[in-house]
């Protein structure tokens, strides 16, 4: 497990909810590279296939384009546009990712940007030199654990037996004390589940940060940070074990992305002039 790396930046002229400019061309920042030279990635950006093309500071680039002064909303559409950019350049270069949304007034306010936090921004990219992120999802088949649970733990397979064989006379006791059983082994089972894939990943990556848990099925939500030259090594090794898992847990898995869970930008907004 690793914490975040952070950059804390002041910015006067970052748009701001309520502001909606549409005559001014502000900049659209996607993501932070180390690049001198200029460079165009084709017309791939959001509001409808904008220019997309560098702005610099010495050696480092941020990846802009050219949008009007609002707030854009995380549709489906936005949020495809401004996470494609970011593939499209991590084809090629180490990225720090910027959040969704992130507008600028002016092409001199990210290069004041880049100038006024440019170590590190340098120093960031270098911890996250030829790294990329998946990310794991892992459900789990609840009946299937409690039926394999039943099979392996010998006081609950008791318990249920004698509860069924006295169907009629069982006391309500009886059967929550069968539920704290079964809940307490399911805690158990579920930690030593997670424990074993972190252990089993280990190896092949460079850091894990697990995420909140969404619903009564996922056990895991974790992002693995990955050197791309592990890249095989690091898929090979989920698969094999999701394979000793199969009849038990669903393995989701995507990527490779841009660096999002181990990289926390903050902009402090304040109102522009």
């Amino acid at each position: 497990m690793t914490e975040p790396q952070t950059v804390r930046t002041e910015t006067p002229t970052l748009a701001q909810p309520g502001l909606v400019q549409p005559a001014v061309d502000g900049k659209y920042v996607y993501c932070i590279i180390r690049l001198d030279k200029p460079k165009d990635f084709g017309s791939v950006g959001i509001g409808g296939g904008q220019r997309v093309y560098t702005v610099h500071y010495r050696d480092l680039a941020a990846i802009v384009s050219d949008t009007p002064l609002v707030i854009y909303d995380p549709t489906r559409e936005h949020v495809l546009a401004h996470e494609f950019v970011n593939e499209t350049v991590m084809r090629e270069f180490t990225v720090i990712p910027m959040s969704f949304g992130t507008v600028f007034r002016s092409e001199d306010d990210v290069t004041e940007l880049l100038r006024s936090t440019y170590q590190a921004f340098s120093d960031v990219l270098d911890k996250m030199q030829d790294k990329i992120e998946f990310g794991l999802k892992v459900l789990w088949e609840r009946e299937k654990v409690i039926a394999n649970l039943e099979r392996e733990n010998d006081e609950i397979r008791r318990l249920k037996d004698e509860i069924s064989r006295n169907a009629a006379s069982s006391t309500y006791f009886a059967r929550m004390q069968l539920g704290r059983l079964v809940e307490g082994a399911l805690e158990g089972v579920q930690s030593r589940y997670v424990a074993d894939i972190h252990e089993a990943l280990k190896p092949v990556a460079v850091a894990s940060r697990s995420n909140k848990v969404i619903g009564d099925r996922m056990i895991l939500n974790a992002a693995f940070l990955v050197e791309r030259t592990q890249e095989r090594a690091f898929d090979d090794k989920v698969k094999e074990v999701s394979r000793r898992y199969e009849e038990l847990l669903t393995f989701k898995y995507t990527g490779p992305w841009p660096p999002y869970n181990f990289v926390n930008i903050k902009l402090k907004l304040e109102k522009a002039n």
